[in-house]
């Protein structure tokens, strides 16, 4: 990864990392597993945005309206087909973290949601709202801190004028319970 991301990005990568694997202790998940998937989950981001639509369409990778209007979207998508075409990951549940790293998706996995807290908490992120409330919490109830991450992410995202993807409040409605 330190080879195809700038230094910044290759930084919060280990910090992804780092942070799935402790939160895979803590919830009996797969440690290797956790790290691969933090490693990998942003393997497409420093991609341009014309390569990321290309990959998606010479690999008929459904591209949605809100993804080809803000194809920065794609690098989930792209990174689980890089993830298994360029580095050879093969689990499931690896490629499905990758992949639903940003949005999530219903009926989520415990790597899956890892990898999606592990983004969000990281130690090098300092502008997230209620970060160091959501880092403890994570650490005592996964669904919790997930779930608060969601809706935290949609209030920013609303608050900022910035498109939601449908994917992300689909998400956060099938969780809310």
């Amino acid at each position: 990864m330190e080879k195809v991301q700038d230094s910044k990005r290759f930084e919060h990568t280990l910090g992804v990392e780092y942070t799935a694997a402790a939160l895979a202790m803590r919830y009996g998940c797969d440690i290797r597993d956790a790290q691969i998937a933090g490693l990998l989950h942003d393997c497409a981001k420093c991609l341009t945005d014309e390569k990321r639509l290309s990959i998606c369409k010479k690999n008929k990778i459904p591209v949605t309206a809100v993804e080809k209007k803000n194809p920065f979207l794609l690098h989930a998508k792209v990174g689980a087909y890089l993830a298994y075409q360029k580095y050879g990951v093969s689990n499931p549940d690896i490629l499905n973290a990758i992949r639903s790293h940003t949005t999530g998706r219903q009926n989520m996995s415990t790597l899956e949601k890892i990898v999606f807290i592990a983004d969000y908490i990281e130690p090098g992120r300092t502008h997230a709202a209620n970060l160091a409330e959501i880092r403890k919490l994570a650490f005592l109830d996964l669904d919790k801190a997930f779930v608060r991450i969601l809706a935290d992410t949609l209030d920013y995202l609303k608050d900022t004028g910035n498109e939601i993807d449908p994917k992300t409040e689909e998400t956060w409605k099938y969780y809310k319970k």
